[in-house]
């Protein structure tokens, strides 16, 4: 579908979203919330269906509160439907490469959320079917489109931080700290994959990717802290707890820590835990160059802690505000200091996914960019287990 109208006339653009989980509802609510933040959009998001096997009432939910049309308990109903042009993927890891390349080979355009499946022979399958039905995009790397992040971007690309020498990338959470989480999806290989690695570490391959450059070559370590949870029927949320029932097998890892050398020589540290007491999305970067250095955290969002211009020794650093100009927080806010959130990104992401569509090339994170992650996070597995450095094609 491509157009050049915009505002009040734009054409609609009827979508599908084929979970219904918290993601799910992340990205209706980006899709109603585009034309806000961006009147100027080049297609008008009308939600058409939506798709999950729930045995509660949030299919109802998702009918009654945002305006679905219809409700399918089977996906592959959705999928079937000619009046959808693009669909949401955001249900578990497994259900990712059966409906993207569904979606994809159906002819409609393709917002999935990362890992973009349990591995990388899943996400390129989904990649393979974007391409072979030259459908447009889209992948659920949020945090690049964070203001901060994209100013600190451009601070680089410029060279104010001079040559990058060294990063450390963080992504440190407690979701799975507790011995009584319940044994869901995410710890089970079949439905998962991998587990921090295609949770969080993905997200800390694509930022160091977008912001310092292709990662060349790796060492990683894993571990596996909680190596038994209690079995629990029917709990999907990773932040279900059981007890008294009996114990399954964890079949993934709990932590990462990887060595990681960068395209132009910068070595980097990437530490990545889902079971990590203490820390509640402790998500960020520090880059480090030889004349300046930046560093970012997700739960101060609008802040990059910047230290330019001051020579070699004895600098010191400050906090640069984010402000109208930097990334797309005027979309959002109208001065520094006044937060962003998280579903902010996604607006973002669905804008950027919709000038994909109207213009038939991509912008923003794609599929593209989940293989890329994915090729990186199976090397850093691979790494683990034979305990030697891997180099990586590219």
């Amino acid at each position: 579908m491509v157009n050049d109208h915009t505002g009040s006339d734009a054409p609609p653009l009827r979508v599908g979203i084929v979970g219904w989980g918290w993601m799910g509802q992340v990205h209706a609510r980006a899709y109603i919330r585009l034309r806000q933040h961006y009147p100027e959009a080049p297609l008008r998001p009308s939600l058409v269906a939506v798709a999950d096997n729930a045995t509660d009432d949030r299919l109802t939910m998702a009918v009654d509160t945002y305006g679905f049309r219809d409700a399918h308990s089977d996906w592959r109903d959705l999928i079937a439907r000619d009046d959808i042009d693009a669909v949401s993927v955001t249900g578990p890891n497994f259900i990712h490469r059966e409906v993207a390349v569904a979606a994809a080979e159906a002819g409609k355009h393709l917002w999935v959320e990362k890992p973009a499946g349990r591995n990388l022979a899943d996400t390129r399958a989904i990649c393979d079917a974007v391409h072979a039905n030259r459908v447009q995009s889209a992948a659920g790397f949020n945090y690049r489109n964070v203001p901060a992040v994209e100013l600190a971007r451009e601070l680089i690309a410029g060279g104010r931080l001079g040559r990058i020498n060294h990063v450390s990338i963080r992504l440190l959470a407690d979701y799975a700290a507790h011995p009584e989480g319940a044994l869901t999806w995410r710890f089970k290989t079949e439905w998962s994959g991998s587990g921090v690695l295609g949770d969080l570490a993905s997200h800390g391959v694509d930022l160091g990717r977008y912001l310092v450059g292709e990662i060349t070559e790796l060492a990683c370590d894993d571990a596996t802290f909680i190596t038994h949870r209690p079995e629990a029927s029917m709990a999907t949320s990773h932040f279900t707890r059981a007890t008294g029932g009996p114990m399954g097998t964890v079949e993934n890892e709990d932590y990462i820590a990887a060595l990681l050398r960068f395209e132009g020589g910068a070595r980097g540290i990437l530490a990545s835990s889902r079971a990590s007491v203490g820390e509640q999305c402790t998500y960020g970067i520090e880059i480090h160059g030889d004349r300046g250095a930046l560093s970012w955290d997700f739960r101060r969002m609008g802040e990059l802690q910047l230290c330019v211009d001051q020579g070699y020794q004895n600098a010191s650093f400050v906090t640069r505000y984010v402000t109208r100009g930097d990334g797309e927080f005027s979309r959002f806010q109208p001065g520094s200091g006044i937060a962003m959130s998280y579903d902010d990104l996604k607006v973002v992401e669905v804008h950027r996914f919709l000038q994909s569509i109207a213009t038939g090339k991509p912008r923003g994170a794609t599929v593209e960019d989940a293989l890329r992650a994915a090729e990186i996070i199976e090397a850093m597995a691979e790494s683990a287990q034979t305990r030697r450095w891997l180099t990586l094609a590219r």
